[in-house]
């Protein structure tokens, strides 16, 4: 009983350190180890998080941003803003509540990817993208308004 504790325990760690590494943006071990504890693990360390990144592959590479950040090997293929990818949006508006991109057919999910890259952080909850459109979901902490005009720098 006591080793199926420490295996739950464990799995849900990992669960938790995988999400962190996907939706937020880490520059260090040590802001991964913060993170952790506020979560409820208060007895992981530098060295833990170093072997879990190695364990599971993550890397640290630059962002949108140009920071270094962690992330996973998949994420990688993630476009940036130096690319043509600003000739395919559109337009860009929004409301109380969403923030709308219009781009050219078929390039929605590729925006998409690049603005779920910038994360929670950011402003970004999330994003749908169908074909042509992208719903963009702001965080509690950002106001939609403030969250467009960083996304519209984004594309200028």
């Amino acid at each position: 009983m006591y080793n199926n504790s420490i295996k739950k325990k464990e799995e849900m760690l990992v669960k938790i350190f995988k999400n962190l590494i996907k939706k937020e943006k880490f520059s260090t071990q040590i802001e991964i180890v913060r993170a952790l504890q506020e979560e409820g693990f208060n007895k992981i360390n530098q060295s833990k998080v170093s072997r879990m990144l190695t364990k599971f592959g993550a890397i640290r590479t630059r962002n949108i941003k140009m920071e270094m950040v962690y992330c996973f090997p998949l994420d990688l293929s993630v476009p940036n803003t130096t690319s043509s990818l600003r000739n395919l949006v559109l337009d860009i508006d929004y409301n109380d509540v969403l923030i709308i991109i219009h781009t050219s057919p078929g390039a929605a999910q590729l925006i998409a990817r690049l603005l779920d890259s910038l994360g929670k952080s950011e402003g970004i909850l999330g994003t749908i993208a169908g074909d042509d459109t992208i719903f963009i979901i702001p965080t509690r902490l950002f106001k939609t308004i403030n969250l467009y005009n960083n996304i519209k720098i984004l594309f200028k």
